[in-house]
């Protein structure tokens, strides 16, 4: 893992996987003496994706969206979200992250960043919110089994009057009638779909299902 700032945020360092980081070998089976292992996961955690991307840069360009708030990154891979609501002024940010590795390395990041962090190193979306102000969910709608959890617990977050901010180049799984576009920006999905080149990615605020 290399540390290099991310595109379109040159604010922030993470670091990333590239060639030779050797990170195939978390997708290869267990060799099976370990009862109590668990299937590898994919390194989501090693690249900065869109979603998560173009949330971070709509925080750092607006930086009164987190200011003297509490946080909750959800789903937060490297932790480039948190860490940019932390560079915003966040009065506290928490990151949940279910990746052994994952959680590893977003408490690299947000140390080569100089912010704190605290993280949930457990799924959170089986039970009640937090105590935040405002959920920040980056690149949560990539698969129909993670949207389905994701979207009941957003929902009581929205019923706890927890504000809750999406961002999304998207996804196959976006809950498009759910949301309302804050702000659209170019950035690379960097995370193994497709190339580096820049793709319209959006901030979103999720709203409320409207009654029938």
């Amino acid at each position: 893992m290399r540390l290099a700032p991310v595109p379109a945020l040159p604010e922030i360092r993470l670091f990333s996987a590239h060639p030779g980081s050797g990170l195939r070998r978390l997708l290869e089976p267990d060799d099976g003496t370990d009862d109590e292992a668990t299937e590898p996961q994919p390194p989501y955690w090693a690249y900065a994706w869109a979603g998560g991307a173009v949330l971070a840069r709509y925080i750092l360009d607006n930086p009164l969206t987190v200011a003297g708030r509490r946080v909750l990154d959800l789903g937060a891979g490297c932790g480039l979200v948190g860490i940019a609501a932390a560079k915003a002024g966040a009065s506290e940010v928490i990151a949940a992250e279910i990746d052994r590795n994952g959680i590893v390395a977003l408490g690299l990041n947000a140390a080569a960043n100089g912010v704190a962090i605290a993280i949930i190193g457990e799924d959170i979306t089986t039970g009640p919110p937090p105590s935040v102000d405002l959920v920040l969910a980056g690149d949560v709608f990539y698969g129909q089994a993670v949207a389905r959890r994701v979207i009941p617990f957003l929902d009581r977050c929205l019923a706890a009057g927890i504000e809750v901010l999406v961002g999304d180049p998207g996804r196959a799984w976006l809950p498009r009638p759910r949301l309302r576009l804050l702000g659209e920006y170019q950035v690379p999905d960097v995370g193994g779909n497709g190339g580096v080149e820049p793709r319209p990615s959006g901030a979103f605020a999720f709203v409320p299902e409207k009654a029938d």
